[in-house]
């Protein structure tokens, strides 16, 4: 039972949702004048278990979901364990709560070792921001509204995989906000964005067929490889303004190394003509966002 959670859980979906954590973190240390380790703060990792907590419910309540909905019947990928019978709605179900009440308490720990008693109202605010981060993974799936079903996910990803995670695990060190720090973020938040675009373009059949309207499927198939090639050359194009303006050394533009396969996987994906066949891309693209955000946090503290 303990293995069928795993698959539920999808850890090779963890990666990328720490990419911005790891981006904002380095950054924060960066303008601390690197007083402290990345590894040594426990910023850093309380903010990398609350925001692995959010994507482990954020992916329950998806199969959950789906499940529920008969949207993975067909799906292509790994199987979905609601829809294959491996695990029940009710016990997804407790697994989704027990996974928002240890993420709400990593979260409340998280918020007191950055502000303290002394910064109250920033305590409100990121404990607010952290309910509408457990709302949104919930909400993504589950319910008749649910705006993963009419095209809204993708705005969800962008928010709080990029702006969210950079800025808000910045402003944890900082406590103030830099407005170039938007720039990263956006660059990591159209990446996760790209891999959430390769997922609909896979699924984009069964997807219309369950009335999941996802963009792709608003899009249709060529638009939407569009819509990818805008999301993987944009980031690329805001990631390299960040630098021109906050220009040190060489160093920062060690992250192009991670571009190299972003633009393999462009090719592959406007030569595609077998929608099954962009699975192997999905790993590709989540693993580059995540060499992503180690290449540039290591080039702005080198």
């Amino acid at each position: 039972m303990i293995k069928n959670y795993v698959k539920a859980a999808r850890l090779r979906t963890l990666p990328l949702s720490v990419s911005g954590i790891i981006v904002g973190s380095f950054l924060g240390i960066d303008q601390l004048n690197n007083q402290i380790s990345i590894f040594e703060s426990p910023i850093f990792w309380l903010a990398i278990l609350t925001t692995i907590g959010f994507q482990v419910l954020s992916n329950f309540a998806n199969d959950y979901g789906d499940g529920i909905k008969g949207s993975d019947k067909n799906r292509t990928g790994e199987a979905r364990m609601v829809s294959s019978g491996a695990i029940t709605p009710k016990q997804m179900k407790l697994a989704m709560i027990v996974t928002t009440i240890i993420t709400l308490i990593i979260a409340l720990l998280l918020i007191y070792v950055s502000f303290g008693k002394e910064n109250f109202g920033y305590s409100i605010l990121f404990f607010v921001l952290g309910i509408a981060s457990i709302a949104a993974a919930i909400k993504y799936t589950v319910g008749n509204s649910a705006y993963g079903y009419s095209g809204f996910g993708d705005v969800f990803v962008f928010l709080f995989f990029g702006l969210l995670s950079v800025v808000g695990s910045y402003f944890l060190y900082i406590k103030q906000i830099d407005y170039a720090i938007f720039l990263p973020a956006i660059s990591v938040g159209l990446l996760s964005t790209a891999v959430l675009n390769l997922n609909n373009l896979r699924d984009r059949e069964e997807d219309k067929k369950n009335n999941k309207n996802t963009l792709v499927v608003k899009l249709g198939n060529e638009t939407a490889k569009k819509y990818h090639y805008f999301l993987i050359f944009g980031a690329l194009a805001i990631a390299c303004l960040y630098v021109f303006f906050d220009f040190k050394t060489i160093y920062q533009l060690l992250f192009l190394v991670a571009f190299v396969p972003l633009i393999k996987n462009v090719k592959t994906v406007a030569k595609n003509k077998i929608p099954a066949e962009l699975d192997s891309e999905l790993k590709k693209v989540a693993l580059s966002t995540f060499l992503f955000a180690i290449l540039f946090g290591v080039g702005q503290i080198l």
